[in-house]
């Protein structure tokens, strides 16, 4: 099984490509949780929602591995939860990060917000590219810093999804 993350901040295209990725590649896809949560929770969501909402993504990733596909691809996990919970809250939950660094991604695409325009959708806050920017070099800056394996994604969207399509083929074969 191979486990492609899409990761970056909101409206980079990440719900876009994971979904071209299911259906050119097969294999299973995972959303994006805190969006279930939110349509369940219909609230200005706190700091006290972060347990719940990263437990939800954990779960639905679990029941995803427990099928072994031969492509898991996931819409984000727990590193958005925790640089969100940070931006939006100042402090995240102590056990987050050591449950991300347990698992292994084999892949994880960071998309740029540079190139696409941001979209609202009444549940994203950052319409500003610095910000947005902000947040994609955090997650670069993680990823560096505990060395987990990523390609950039840049460019519109139809570069990104030819980059990432061949990207995926690559590891895929390899």
């Amino acid at each position: 099984m191979k486990v492609v993350v899409l990761t970056g901040p909101e409206s980079a295209g990440k719900s876009w490509l994971a979904k071209q990725l299911q259906e050119h590649f097969g294999g299973l896809r995972v959303d994006e949780y805190v969006r279930h949560f939110m349509e369940q929770n219909p609230r200005e969501t706190c700091l006290a929602d972060i347990p719940d909402i990263a437990s939800g993504q954990l779960a639905w990733e679990d029941a995803a591995r427990a099928r072994q596909p031969a492509l898991l691809v996931l819409d984000t996990h727990l590193l958005s939860n925790i640089l969100w919970s940070q931006t939006l809250f100042g402090d995240c939950p102590d056990w987050l990060e050591p449950a991300l660094l347990a698992r292994h991604y084999d892949l994880h695409l960071l998309l740029s917000p540079e190139q696409v325009q941001w979209t609202g959708d009444g549940l994203r806050c950052q319409p500003e590219l610095k910000d947005r920017m902000v947040f994609h070099d955090a997650i670069q800056d993680w990823l560096v810093r505990h060395q987990q394996p990523f390609q950039a994604i840049e460019g519109d969207w139809a570069q990104r999804r030819d980059k990432v399509f061949t990207i995926v083929s690559q590891l895929l074969r390899g």
